[in-house]
């Protein structure tokens, strides 16, 4: 058991996404990206939230003890959940127990027959699924968990959400966001997907993020970004990918009510397949925190950047296309940016936005009317980038020129002062 670690205190900075972009990132729904996976600590550019936290689990509680009954409920039984799954889900401490290190561990154990029933017959693995249904759900904001998964044949861990009309509507019209789903016979790829009513099971929308080594080997941070027109998921501070309603092929969105989360490493189903000779057992999915943030607005203000100057919207002009610009600040309200929880970022009644939607190194930027596009969509990074996640590029000031007047553009993020902004 490795000693207590010392946690980080929560931030606050302007942030609008669940996680920095680095400058490899892949931009394109299931393209593999590689990279150097935290063994333990949190990485260097872990997500600075400004968004207000709103709902934690740190999981502090000494070893051995249940999940805080004030924050998690159980899944209970072994009828297969949809998915021919083969583990009983308990509510013992055998399963579901803090280990005093500060996580909650979920453990997957092979059992004696004799103790549970199944659909299939006697059980022979029994787990753990935690949730919040009753406790806590929100609409939109960040959700987000550092967890170290299990691996092996037939394992399926997930951090993921339900709607809170479930029971109501049923599913898939209640709505799922996986926020991160593994299966074993992949152990360097995490999936994120959404499921609604035409877009369920094996057809729900989404991705994948492939790293150079299993995702079992230490901690890594997974998290949603959710808006009311679009949903973007990171991996490490990593965005990989953003579903907005133009991807759900006319379909109803039906991300637009409140979701509560789920935690829970299942055994055998359809997609991971069942475990094997070479599947060892217990398995196990730490989890060193799960965090929630809102949503809200935040307040006006100047953001800075290269020689300390200001975002600035030229002769602040109002009209589409008003070129936005590197200036000397001077407190005036084209200077002021404000941050709806949307994910875009706007001044003087409009939004930041990229020309034409385009993704080329060296597209400019402007005010637009807001329009809920990719092109308006600006993450802060804890690096102190400014990206706009469709492009998976930065806001940079052209050949580091501090002049007044210099206008703005994006280009592939390269971590250098031209692309550096402060709130």
């Amino acid at each position: 058991m490795r000693p207590p670690r010392v946690r980080r205190p929560i931030r606050a900075a302007l942030a609008v996404a669940s996680a920095a972009i680095a400058a490899a990132a892949a931009a394109t729904v299931g393209l593999t990206t590689a990279g150097a996976a935290d063994l333990d600590e949190p990485r260097a550019h872990e997500q600075v939230q400004a968004q207000a936290l709103t709902w934690s689990d740190e999981f502090n509680a000494a070893a051995g003890t249940a999940p805080d009954a004030s924050k998690w409920r159980y899944d209970i039984g072994g009828g297969g959940w949809g998915n021919n799954e083969h583990q009983y889900y308990t509510n013992s401490t055998s399963n579901a127990a803090h280990d005093g290190a500060g996580n909650m561990v979920i453990t997957a154990r092979r059992e004696n027959p004799a103790n549970y029933q199944c659909w299939y017959g006697a059980c022979q693995y029994t787990s753990a699924r935690l949730l919040t249904n009753g406790t806590f759900k929100q609409a939109y904001g960040t959700f987000e968990a550092r967890i170290q998964i299990p691996r092996g044949q037939g394992i399926w861990p997930a951090f993921w959400m339900l709607g809170d009309d479930l029971g109501q509507v049923g599913w898939p019209q209640s709505g799922e966001i996986d926020i991160m789903e593994n299966v074993g016979y992949e152990p360097n790829t995490v999936h994120g997907t959404l499921h609604g009513p035409g877009y369920s099971g094996g057809a729900g929308v989404g991705g994948a993020y492939t790293i150079g080594q299993p995702f079992a080997n230490g901690f890594h941070t997974f998290a949603v970004n959710w808006t009311p027109t679009a949903i973007s998921w990171s991996v490490d501070g990593v965005t990989y990918q953003t579903k907005t309603t133009a991807d759900i092929g006319g379909n109803e969105w039906v991300f637009d009510h409140p979701f509560f989360m789920i935690l829970n490493v299942a055994v055998g189903g359809n997609w991971p397949g069942y475990p094997d000779g070479t599947t060892q057992f217990p398995q196990t999915m730490k989890i060193d925190y799960v965090r929630v943030y809102s949503g809200s607005t935040s307040s006006g203000g100047a953001v800075t950047g290269l020689a300390g100057k200001c975002l600035d919207v030229e002769a602040a002009g109002t009209a589409d296309g008003t070129p936005v610009q590197l200036y000397t600040c001077n407190g005036t309200a084209a200077q002021q940016w404000t941050a709806p929880g949307d994910g875009t970022l706007r001044a003087l009644g409009k939004c930041l936005d990229v020309a034409n939607g385009a993704t080329a190194d060296g597209t400019a930027v402007r005010l637009w009317t807001c329009n809920g596009t990719g092109a308006q969509q600006w993450v802060f990074s804890a690096a102190n980038d400014l990206v706009n996640p469709q492009a998976n590029k930065c806001l940079d000031v052209p050949w580091a020129n501090p002049a007044d007047g210099t206008d703005l553009q994006i280009v592939t993020c390269s971590g250098n002062a031209a692309q550096k902004w402060y709130r």
